[in-house]
């Protein structure tokens, strides 16, 4: 068995590209949500909250002939996984072209863009729109296709396409494959692309907040006056290395992953189970070799849905007991979906490495349905650990847990 390190990292988000303006924003409460004046054409979506990415461009050296296959789901996955290989000092190394770099990322679904053309050929019988990139920027795998064709990558292609947890997915797929020695370096995360479309997916469900006057307030997490979900967007990229293979070329090691348990609640297509969510994470403190209380802090899922919040923090507590500490990035950026993982797993070793834990923006009342946990609110909290854990539980009853480890 191989250990794995993580050696570079990389985010877009809608409060910035880097740990620093991102944790400036955390600590005084800033919130990326805004009300969606776009959306107020559609008459029938209730929701007009969203966490979009207001400034992003695409990088001025990209050619014509790179964008012609991307999205923007895809362009903010390339985006961060040219950072994420920058902060390795893997960008202009060869070595990760000849076989030895895979790829594993995923996205709820391809740019809207192209299946609203492919939907007004069969609604309107007009190919208007429609080129010979329409698929590639459409299909499921774009983001992890793209990424390898970009950067010339050989290695082998996982994409996890598995909604809110595309982007642990990756990460955990990657694991493995470094893991298991099938090859030793790997790029692992994922992406989405804010669209009305996937806010009428939670709206349908009457899972979306509608504090639409006051997106400051709004998502709030395992709060008693909480509404829903507000969708958001983003990307994020980790570099997974062999550490054998890092020490060797002298790598910069942000940290260790250990752990990995990923499992299915095969019960409800969008009800969440806690027995299974709670065996996810007892899965990645096997993998581990972990006791619960090794573990020092818990990176929630959180979405703010009352059946969601409520399974998750029971589940956290029969693991783990009253005693831990739990927090949600969600409730300042919003839903990413197939991003979150992977922002959530960047998140989560810089606050380990930094002993700085990011609070839940808007959590004034905890709901008492909720189970009984130390709840990071109010601001940032100090704390020292050696291992943290994030979770992320996605539809279709896709569960995961990744156990990063403090390094040196």
């Amino acid at each position: 068995m191989r250990r794995v390190v993580v050696t570079g990292m990389a985010g877009i988000t809608a409060l910035g590209n880097d740990w620093e303006t991102l944790a400036n924003h955390f600590a005084n409460n800033h919130s990326g949500i805004r009300r969606m004046h776009e959306w107020d054409r559609f008459e029938e979506l209730n929701t007009r909250l969203g966490g979009p990415i207001d400034d992003f461009q695409v990088p001025s050296h990209w050619t014509r002939k790179q964008l012609r296959s991307m999205g923007r789901v895809a362009r903010l996955a390339v985006a961060a996984a040219e950072r994420a290989l920058a902060d390795a000092g893997l960008l202009d190394e060869p070595s990760i072209r000849d076989g030895r770099m895979g790829v594993a990322c995923g996205s709820s679904a391809g740019s809207t863009d192209e299946i609203k053309a492919f939907g007004n050929m069969l609604l309107n019988s007009r190919a208007d729109g429609l080129n010979a990139n329409s698929y590639v920027r459409m299909m499921p795998h774009t983001t992890a296709a793209n990424i390898s064709i970009f950067f010339g990558l050989t290695g082998r292609l996982i994409p996890t396409s598995s909604a809110c947890t595309s982007g642990s997915q990756g990460v955990g797929y990657a694991y493995e494959a470094i893991k298991f020695g099938r090859l030793p370096m790997m790029l692992a995360g994922g992406a989405e692309e804010l669209c009305p479309t996937e806010a009428m997916v939670f709206d349908a469900l009457y899972a979306t907040s509608l504090k639409n006057d006051t997106p400051q307030l709004s998502p709030r997490p395992y709060d008693s006056a909480r509404d829903g979900l507000v969708v958001g967007e983003g990307g994020g990229m980790l570099v997974l290395e062999e550490l054998e293979h890092a020490l060797a070329r002298g790598a910069r090691i942000h940290a260790e992953i250990v752990g990995f348990g990923s499992n299915a609640d095969g019960q409800h297509i969008t009800r969440p189970e806690q027995v299974t969510m709670g065996r996810a994470m007892q899965l990645a403190l096997d993998d581990a070799g972990l006791a619960a209380d090794a573990i020092g802090y818990v990176n929630g899922h959180g979405t703010a849905t009352e059946q969601g919040d409520i399974a998750e923090t029971q589940a956290t507590h029969e693991l783990f007991g009253a005693r831990m500490p739990i927090s949600s990035q969600k409730s300042f950026l919003g839903h990413t979906l197939g991003a979150c993982g992977a922002l959530e797993s960047w998140f989560s070793i810089e606050m380990m490495n930094r002993d700085r834990y990011v609070h839940t923006l808007n959590l004034d009342n905890v709901d008492p349905r909720c189970a009984e946990l130390d709840y990071l609110r109010g601001g940032m909290r100090v704390m020292s650990n050696e291992y943290v854990m994030n979770n992320n539980f996605a539809f279709g009853g896709v569960n995961t847990s990744l156990i990063f480890r403090r390094w040196g």
